[in-house]
């Protein structure tokens, strides 16, 4: 691989980053989806994140996108100063310091467009995602139980939160 930037998502990157939200959705693993929505579905998302300017970063090898993170608004005027974070890497993007790059410019974003709390939920089986989360400063708030049922199989998951 190329050097890969983390830069801000554009609609240039959206055809490219829906094939990767395919493949990790693919894997079963690390995402609530077993598999990308329409792509005139996941566009309309990037574009509302985008608009509403929530952070929505990808990294980037050449123009292939290798993984992404946002941090998506919740639902309701009581909860404005919330934001929903979604990170993931295609597998051969693991391991080499992107998803803290990724993570580090969602969370300054958040911060700098008024924010005050990141919340997440992990798999409980996804170590390496929870020990990211935990050097960034996230702290563990409970245990989901029965979070996500994929193929016929339960998993808890990690309640975590970063309060600015």
């Amino acid at each position: 691989m190329s050097p890969v930037v983390v830069v801000p998502t554009a609609e240039s990157h959206f055809e490219s980053l829906h094939r990767a939200l395919d493949v990790v959705a693919r894997e079963h693993k690390y995402l609530a989806l077993t598999e990308a929505p329409p792509l005139a579905q996941s566009m309309a998302f990037y574009r509302n994140v985008i608009a509403s300017d929530f952070p929505h970063f990808v990294a980037v090898d050449g123009d292939r996108v290798v993984g992404w993170c946002d941090v998506s608004p919740v639902f309701g005027h009581s909860r404005a100063h919330i934001g929903v974070l979604g990170i993931a890497l295609l597998p051969e993007a693991r391991g080499q310091g992107l998803g803290a790059r990724l993570l580090q410019a969602a969370i300054d974003k958040s911060w700098a467009r008024g924010l005050t709390r990141i919340a997440l939920n992990v798999r409980a089986d996804n170590l390496n995602a929870k020990a990211l989360y935990e050097r960034l400063g996230f702290e563990h708030e409970g245990i989901v139980r029965r979070a996500s049922l994929i193929d016929g199989v339960y998993h808890d998951a990690h309640a975590m939160a970063l309060l600015r």
